[in-house]
């Protein structure tokens, strides 16, 4: 009998027993609740009524709790319409909202569940000071949609007042740094730019929130007209880091700091072909060709799997710069919208090809774990929550 950690971000480990027998959670769940007439569906219901406690002494990643926790009860409430969900969701949403008691409205990146101490991540310089940008503005479909649902505003207008915020300073070319300062809107000296990690999601939920929003009629209009305007000014940024090799012509998009370019991408930096039909020149163009680059990121491996990132040195095709993979889901989501936008069954059939990958390498009794090296195939015993709900 063994052990593979489900991780749920910064929040916690869940341990999952494994063995040659298969997985059956309707039978764990009666062992914990022994009603024989349980079904699965009841029990977690049970377990979330008399079980699930928020008050504790635990200093909580704001945006990883707000995706994974506050969307995750929303998405059970709005399946199930049992209440003990959305009562769930607001518990813990007020727990968070106190991280955007700031002067601008600009919420800090951690807080104590049970305290309400919030602040920032230590690694970002002066855990005091200085955020990474890119939750600001990620936590609004979440909050919008419980605003939605219980008739309470206060958590959509908090998240968008962060909206309101940036776009004061908003940068003529539209690419944010990824620590700003909550204080001020300052970006800090030493932030990179990237549409990478710490910096993909600003991006993807200033759309989505956006066309969340416009599905609302009670939405204010002029809120809306700065969400698209900065977001298109975003993707025109986005265009001038843009980047070839010389030997294959594989495109990439650069990190830039100060008036520096970087030669390195992640294979999450594909996430932009979920936020625009390929309709429009330039832009379309380079979407089919960052395609292609990362669906190389997996064929160019003995796992037929992508490392985190990679590196385009002076100009020739991608080297690996970090070997591990963990599920992540942006080349295969994407892949997928590219198939939608164009009818072209090739991007049906290279995600085949990655989701048969990730069987071979990654598929164990009790689920999928990701690995700590694609050449070797070796496995993290760990699958990322947002595997399943992304991902697979």
């Amino acid at each position: 009998m063994s052990s593979v950690a489900v991780s749920r971000g910064y929040i916690h480990f869940i341990y999952v027993e494994r063995s040659r027998r298969k997985f059956n959670t309707t039978s764990m769940c009666r062992q914990r609740f022994p009603d024989s007439t349980m079904s699965y569906t009841n029990c977690n219901i049970r377990w979330v009524a008399t079980s699930l406690d928020f008050n504790k002494d635990y200093e909580a990643s704001v945006f990883e709790t707000t995706i994974r926790v506050v969307g995750g009860l929303l998405s059970a409430y709005d399946l199930s319409g049992d209440k003990i969900f959305l009562e769930k969701a607001r518990d813990i949403a007020d727990r968070l909202l106190l991280a955007w008691d700031t002067p601008t409205g600009i919420p800090h990146n951690r807080i104590n569940l049970a305290h309400g101490h919030a602040h920032n991540f230590g690694w970002t310089g002066i855990s005091n000071v200085v955020k990474t940008f890119y939750n600001s503005v990620t936590e609004q479909l979440e909050f919008i949609a419980l605003s939605q649902r219980t008739g309470d505003t206060r958590y959509q207008q908090k998240v968008e007042k962060v909206i309101t915020q940036l776009q004061k300073t908003y940068p003529s070319d539209g690419v944010l740094p990824i620590y700003i300062n909550p204080h001020s809107v300052v970006a800090a000296s030493y932030s990179s730019i990237t549409f990478e990690a710490m910096g993909d999601s600003y991006y993807e939920y200033l759309l989505k929130s956006l066309d969340r929003r416009e599905q609302n009629r009670n939405s204010e209009a002029l809120l809306n007209f700065h969400s698209r305007e900065m977001w298109e000014i975003s993707m025109e940024g986005l265009l001038s880091l843009i980047r070839k090799t010389t030997q294959s012509s594989l495109s990439y998009i650069c990190e830039k700091t100060g008036d520096s370019l970087s030669n390195r991408s992640q294979s999450i930096s594909i996430w932009v072909h979920n936020f625009h039909s390929p309709s429009t020149v330039p832009f379309s163009k380079f979407l089919i060709e960052l395609a292609w680059t990362c669906y190389n990121f997996y064929q160019s491996t003995p796992t037929k799997l992508a490392g985190q990132n990679y590196y385009f040195n002076g100009g020739e095709d991608m080297n690996v710069g970090t070997s591990w993979n963990i599920l992540r889901p942006e080349t295969v989501e994407s892949l997928m919208y590219l198939w939608w936008f164009t009818g072209n069954k090739t991007y049906q059939d290279w995600g085949r090809n990655i989701f048969q990958a990730f069987e071979k390498n990654c598929r164990i009794n009790s689920g999928y774990v990701g690995l700590r090296d694609i050449k070797t195939g070796e496995k993290d015993n760990m699958m990322q929550s947002f595997f399943l709900a992304e991902t697979l």
